[in-house]
């Protein structure tokens, strides 16, 4: 018995792992104007390495998804897996290039963290690769099919841009502006916010698919319930947890941006996303 779990552990890690080189194949593909060696290894392109980590990291993400779910034969297991996986590995690609164009609109991606090395926008992207291997993953695993995956990704999709819009609305300076000044401290914050609705998504679309109508209700409680409390999350760690500071003053307001002040920022985000999630699971 157990000799024969571990063999179908490591024919699964396998072909996962395939899927994973698939993924590194396609980003090779799509970015053909970067050489990834010249810039880690010879111009020590720390914001690329950041954006390249969170890449990886979200690609597991997404491909993961095709392994959670009952077994039901080693077959049908491994077409799953190479179906949604590759699903996966092209909505993880076309949502970088949508929230490109929807989020980061201000300026380009590429330019500001190939020419620029600005670690503000490679932590974002981080965010932004990880927060889609999220929302793919929980889309994969609800048990649904194709549609119900396209479905909650589009969903999934829609919500974390709006999120952005909200997130910079109620900072009360132009984020945007910020993060294209190499301010490292607001795109930690960001990206922050970019995990903490991800992972909001995820709960809102994992689990066991049962109806249209029941899921897309759910959906809908945990993502309205999680803009509301993005503003109140902010104004609460202004208060509690920088008593007497102004989170706008720690990250804009000073000659070098408290990046400390972000990273607090976006981790009380990330964890106000799980206490959301396990409150309505």
């Amino acid at each position: 018995m157990f000799m024969g779990a571990l063999s179908l552990g490591v024919v699964y890690l396998i072909a996962v792992f395939i899927l994973f080189m698939l993924g590194k194949y396609f980003f090779d593909l799509t970015h053909r104007k970067i050489n990834l060696k010249e810039e880690l290894v010879e111009r020590d392109n720390l914001a690329l390495a950041l954006s390249m980590g969170g890449y990886f990291i979200g690609l597991t993400l997404a491909v993961g998804g095709g392994l959670a779910g009952p077994s039901v034969s080693i077959t049908m297991d491994l077409i799953d897996i190479f179906l949604y996986g590759i699903i996966a590995i092209l909505l993880l690609h076309l949502s970088v290039r949508i929230n490109d164009w929807l989020i980061l609109y201000r300026f380009s991606s590429e330019k500001e963290i190939i020419q620029d090395k600005n670690c503000g926008v490679g932590i974002i992207e981080a965010g932004n690769h990880v927060a889609m291997g999220m929302i793919i993953n929980g889309a994969v695993a609800s048990g649904g099919d194709i549609k119900t995956v396209l479905v909650f990704w589009i969903l999934g999709q829609l919500t974390l841009v709006v999120a952005s819009w909200v997130y910079c609305k109620i900072t009360g300076f132009n984020v945007l502006d910020a993060i294209e000044k190499d301010n490292v401290a607001v795109g930690t914050a960001f990206a922050g916010m970019l995990l903490a609705v991800g992972n909001l998504i995820r709960f809102a679309v994992s689990g066991t698919f049962v109806s249209w109508a029941q899921n897309l209700g759910f959906f809908a409680t945990v993502v309205v319930f999680g803009l509301i409390a993005l503003p109140l999350v902010r104004k609460a760690t202004d208060k509690l947890v920088l008593p007497g500071q102004r989170l706008t003053d720690e990250l804009i307001h000073q000659e070098n941006p408290n990046i400390g002040a972000g990273v607090i920022e976006g981790v009380v985000y990330i964890a106000m996303s799980f206490l959301i999630g396990w409150c309505f699971a």
